[in-house]
């Protein structure tokens, strides 16, 4: 694994571009990885932290099992609607699913690709890690330039301080 380049917005998540084409994000979850999978995988959780700041997001459809299709609307008072969508291509509770993680960008068009993300039971934390599987430095590139590893870290963070709540 070669990083060219390493963020942190917050004191526990971690962004990495690899190879010029992989993005990932680690991050260790004060919660139990039963808990922490719901949060991921459970429709009525995801709106409580899937976003940065000052987003609302809406899940308008959530089928967890391979095959099935996801789509969340963020919303925000400074930008238009952004939808993202794909489908699950993996799915193994606990411990991981693979899905497709697209979204359109104006002027741009399509962006995304496929992600993986893995859940490690670490003591009664949970290890989470995703790898975003872009395929082009082009297309890594166009996702970057909208704000996605800033707006990852705050979603995060928002998963943190929903998962302290109990």
């Amino acid at each position: 694994m070669t990083a060219t380049r390493t963020d942190r917005g917050s004191n526990e998540t971690t962004a990495v571009y690899q190879h010029g084409t992989d993005l990932v994000f680690e991050r260790t979850f004060d919660a139990p990885r039963g808990r922490v999978w719901k949060a991921f995988t459970d429709p009525e959780s995801v709106p409580r932290w899937w976003g940065p700041h000052g987003t609302t997001t809406t899940v308008v459809e959530m089928d967890v099992r391979p095959g099935g299709r996801w789509r969340y609307i963020s919303r925000a008072a400074d930008r238009d609607d952004v939808t993202f969508y794909g489908e699950y291509l993996e799915v193994k509770p606990p411990e991981r699913y693979k899905w497709t993680f697209m979204f359109d960008v104006e002027g741009i068009g399509p962006q995304g690709g496929p992600e993986t993300f893995t859940f490690e039971e670490l003591g009664g934390k949970t290890k989470v890690v995703s790898v975003g599987h872009f395929g082009s430095v082009e297309a890594i590139e166009g996702a970057l330039a909208t704000g996605m590893v800033r707006g990852a870290i705050q979603t995060w963070d928002r998963l943190a301080a929903e998962l302290a709540k109990g």
